[in-house]
């Protein structure tokens, strides 16, 4: 795919939706972390249900580690791998209480070294917690690069570094949620919605669902 074609597709993306941004609900930094934690292998949907009901009185690293992984795991029961990531959460809200003095730190290496916290959900913080330009790439995302021909690559890393060479810089900050998004509700990932598509004419994906 030539450079013309992929800024065409993020005009079209961005004038469709100008201010893109994740459907997890938080009001702080932390919260974002948390929530993003907890969203591995579930839906947004999901943990914004469980986050709803903990976050008011919980949601500060110190009412995280007060609240202890048996209490959190109560909250979580509905969300996959809710053990795991209780004992993840809480090892996370203590270390950023203990170490960081309650603050989400800002370099991806100090959010990699948290329990719990891998490359995605390092750069979904950085991104939208700290407007920092990352691409956070997931299953959808890693869908559409290759599908569309945008930013193909054999697995999440390779796709990530080829968004980061080839997206224009005035797209870099929102160009992670528009192509969630569109992952998400329209290039799914069984039979993708092409006839309601705003950028089927430039994807070059061979086999287009017909209208």
């Amino acid at each position: 795919m030539n450079a013309a074609k992929r800024r065409e597709i993020f005009e079209r993306l961005q004038a469709a939706n100008p201010h893109p941004t994740t459907e997890l609900e938080y009001d702080t930094p932390f919260q974002l972390l948390i929530a993003v934690l907890l969203s591995a292998q579930a839906t947004d949907k999901s943990v914004n249900i469980a986050t709803r009901k903990f976050f008011p009185r919980h949601g500060t690293p110190r009412g995280m580690v007060d609240l202890g992984e048996a209490g959190l795991t109560d909250f979580i029961k509905t969300i996959g791998l809710f053990r795991t990531k209780a004992k993840n959460a809480i090892a996370t809200s203590r270390i950023i209480l203990e170490q960081y003095g309650g603050e989400v730190p800002q370099s991806r290496e100090a959010l990699e070294a948290l329990p719990g916290v891998g490359r995605k959900t390092a750069n979904v913080v950085l991104n939208t917690a700290f407007g920092m330009p990352t691409m956070a790439v997931d299953t959808h995302i890693f869908r559409v690069s290759n599908r569309t021909g945008l930013a193909p690559g054999k697995n999440v890393l390779e796709v990530e570094l080829k968004l980061e060479k080839v997206v224009p810089a005035e797209f870099k900050q929102d160009a992670h949620h528009w192509l969630i998004l569109h992952g998400r509700y329209i290039c799914v990932a069984r039979k993708p919605k092409c006839p309601q598509c705003g950028i089927s004419d430039l994807c070059e994906f061979k086999s287009k669902t017909p209208a």
